[in-house]
């Protein structure tokens, strides 16, 4: 599949109907659009079985209620849906994108209660989220921009508006050449990149900031019950930046990025070491079983 997003062959699920790619469209005063009521999932489909697909589904009910809104269709339902839109695109290997969100209505200011809520499901074909850096290890620049204050977002949503400063992170990242962005809390505490969760490695032990104020990853808890089966010891704590000069190896969770090892973040340096390849390759077997 090539082109932009908008302009290709396949098949949209939406609003419980199977549409023409091109045909997935909203209105311009869609709420969503102008005041991010959205939420979304992203999930790996692996020989034509998605990866803790109801899991995904379930969490993406959980963010719809955090933002204050409800999803009209249940857990089981979301689950077939997805399917059906796998098996539509005949695809058997990719990514699965659900997103719900408060559509165009009657209400067209910051409250919206009488507005629909929507939901379409997309899937494509994509390789590495961090491309040849799943290998031979990504290279991470430190952003400006902090995750907020359990206080100030729903931190446990997966929800669009929250993405907002992890756009402007990468994007900089990026003009650095550098893969990603690390981001540190609001309280100065290492934190995540912009779309994946962090581990270090010291002395044969792994550390990974306590998620008090971001996502706890569906592939973060995958990886944490691997390691622990492993008899790893495992530190979830918070983390001060000066602690990375201490830190041998490092790598990324996410649906996206699955487990990709880092080489860099800002001027510290990690080795793609042992530890690191046995978790990728576990996880790689993992999602393929």
């Amino acid at each position: 599949m090539s082109g932009g997003y908008d302009d290709r062959d396949g098949k949209i699920w939406m609003d419980g109907q199977m549409v023409e790619w091109r045909d997935a469209k909203v209105h311009i005063l869609t709420h969503a659009l102008h005041y991010a009521s959205s939420v979304f999932e992203g999930e790996r489909c692996y020989n034509g079985k998605i990866f803790k697909g109801t899991e995904h589904s379930e969490r993406l009910k959980k963010s719809a209620n955090l933002v204050d809104f409800e999803i009209p269709y249940t857990v089981a339902e979301i689950d077939a849906a997805k399917e059906a839109v796998l098996k539509a695109n005949g695809l058997e290997n990719a990514y699965v994108r659900a997103v719900a969100w408060r559509g165009a209505g009657s209400d067209m200011g910051v409250a919206s209660a009488r507005n629909p809520v929507r939901m379409a499901v997309a899937a494509w074909e994509w390789g590495n989220y961090y491309g040849d850096a799943k290998m031979k290890g990504a290279k991470l620049d430190l952003s400006k921009w902090k995750r907020p204050s359990p206080e100030t977002i729903p931190c446990e949503a997966k929800a669009a508006g929250l993405y907002m400063i992890c756009t402007m992170s990468k994007h900089a990242a990026e003009a650095k050449g550098c893969s990603d962005a690390m981001m540190l809390d609001y309280r100065g505490y290492v934190a995540e990149a912009t779309g994946a969760n962090i581990f270090f490695v010291k002395d044969g032990e792994v550390h990974t900031p306590l998620p008090d104020c971001f996502l706890n990853g569906i592939t973060r808890q995958t990886v944490l019950a691997m390691l622990r089966d492993k008899g790893v010891t495992v530190h979830e704590r918070h983390i001060m930046p000066e602690e990375l000069e201490g830190f041998e190896q490092c790598w990324l969770t996410g649906t996206a990025a699955e487990v990709t090892p880092v080489g860099q973040i800002g001027d510290y340096t990690f080795e793609v070491g042992a530890l690191t390849r046995d978790v990728a390759e576990s996880y790689e077997k993992l999602v393929r079983s």
